[in-house]
């Protein structure tokens, strides 16, 4: 059973979690300590706001509670379960627990990922005094790391595209943060995918900016 990966909402007297969806999407889960089912919402893609699902009452899960967790909960991995319940009447002992805890099955790779130290180390480095994962602080980073790194510019001379360059920048510092050298590159576009569910490459805005400004300078000569 997991117990973790949650964290506590101010709008509606719940708990919260991130939760992969069947349809491949990232989702929140809402549980509160007077209700027998949870409220669940899957996360737009475009717009990154919350979508309630059908069966989501809005007057005890209300959009403005899913908005917050999924402010709360970014950066955060996925919590791994089956079909949550509640175990307690007060919000201050809530646990959320797995109905069912079968045999362990095989952990497909994107979640080993989400779960691994690895990933938690990428957070940690990148969380700010308030607890907030600080893409500002990455984007900083990783622009003085690319500056300053002499393969940047010559993946610039010779032409190499945007991702190739992205690539290089983040995965090198991603194996320097978590001390294994052999992380792959599907492992570490995973890392950043799940730094921002809604859309990867926006994690890296500002990184991704300065990088078009270098290849346009470039083409200049």
């Amino acid at each position: 059973m997991i117990r973790t990966n949650t964290v506590t909402l101010s709008v509606v007297p719940a708990l919260a979690y991130r939760q992969k969806l069947a349809s491949g999407g990232s989702g929140i889960v809402i549980v509160r300590a007077d209700q027998t089912q949870p409220g669940v919402a899957s996360i737009s893609k475009t717009s990154g706001e919350p979508i309630l699902a059908a069966n989501t009452p809005s007057d005890v899960y209300p959009i403005e509670a899913f908005a917050e967790a999924i402010e709360l909960t970014a950066g955060m991995p996925y919590r791994k379960q089956g079909k949550p319940r509640i175990v307690a009447q007060d919000l201050q002992q809530v646990e959320v627990i797995d109905e069912a805890e079968g045999p362990e099955e095989a952990v497909p790779e994107a979640e080993v990922v989400v779960d691994s130290a690895e990933y938690q180390a990428i957070v940690d480095a990148y969380t700010d005094k308030k607890g907030r994962l600080s893409y500002d602080l990455l984007n900083k980073e990783l622009i003085q790391l690319a500056h300053d790194s002499e393969m940047v510019q010559r993946m610039l001379v010779a032409g190499d595209s945007e991702d190739q360059i992205r690539l290089f920048v983040v995965g090198n510092r991603f194996r320097a943060i978590t001390g294994n050298r052999d992380l792959s590159d599907e492992q570490v576009l995973k890392m950043a995918e799940l730094l921002d569910e809604v859309s990867p490459k926006g994690v890296f805005k500002e990184f991704n900016a300065k990088l078009r400004t270098w290849m346009g300078e470039s083409k200049r000569g």
